[in-house]
């Protein structure tokens, strides 16, 4: 059976799509089936991170009403063929979605698919829920940024009902520079949120230009690119440096 993990942030602009895409292709590329999966509902776009937004033409609530298969929703990419993406709706005309409803999609996803990143809009609200109702494990994403951080703790007493081992975090944009202006360490972070960490991606200018073009940044980036693939190596239960920032 596969596995399922939520990525979550308390706050917008932290970089949770931009990983929930990466390292889903650093998993395709390392073999494994992979999809990406966008809980962000009305307002999605994990397809246009993917590069596959004239292709999403079904999305999570077709499966679930049974118009179309998982199979038949689940998009492939273009270059990783064993990277899926199942878009959300762009509209909340008659979403009426129940736990048997999430529990049946989320079996079907363990069956077929060896690892699934679900992209979680930022917040605590219904998409937040949904994701993480269906997950069996969750990675929060949050920057060095004070409001971020704290958004990150507040988002973490959301999820007391997880194992702590099964809740990690990211940090992301990190700016050596700027970790030195404002006296903080990564450390800090870590103690803010209360998680262990899975890893941390570097600023990287590449990354807001391949998001815009919807290519993938592995093909473009050294830095966040790397960072992405040593988190996927630790998913899959690797031990895994952190490289230097």
């Amino acid at each position: 059976m596969g596995k399922i993990i939520a990525v979550v942030s308390g706050k917008g602009g932290t970089g949770k799509t931009s990983f929930t895409a990466n390292v889903g292709i650093a998993l395709a590329h390392m073999g494994y089936r992979t999809l990406c999966m966008d809980c962000d509902i009305t307002l999605r776009n994990l397809d246009l991170v993917l590069g596959l937004s004239d292709r999403a033409f079904m999305d999570f609530t077709d499966v679930i009403a049974e118009r179309c298969t998982l199979e038949e929703a689940a998009v492939p990419h273009p270059n990783y063929p064993r990277l899926h993406l199942l878009t959300a709706p762009q509209s909340t005309d008659s979403l009426r979605l129940e736990g048997r409803h999430l529990r049946h999609l989320a079996h079907q996803i363990r069956e077929n698919y060896d690892y699934c990143l679900i992209d979680a809009p930022a917040g605590l609200g219904f998409g937040f829920r949904m994701a993480t109702f269906c997950a069996d494990s969750v990675v929060v994403v949050t920057n060095t940024d004070a409001s971020a951080l704290r958004d990150a703790q507040r988002t973490v007493m959301e999820l007391s009902h997880f194992p702590r081992n099964s809740l990690h975090l990211v940090v992301g944009r990190v700016q050596k520079k700027l970790l030195r202006q404002l006296h903080t360490t990564i450390d800090d972070a870590i103690d803010t949120a209360g998680l262990p960490l899975l890893g941390v991606v570097p600023d990287d200018p590449q990354v807001p230009r391949c998001l815009g073009r919807g290519v993938p940044l592995r093909e473009h980036s050294y830095y966040a690119a790397r960072a992405y693939e040593n988190i996927a190596r630790r998913i899959r239960g690797e031990r895994v440096p952190l490289m230097p920032i």
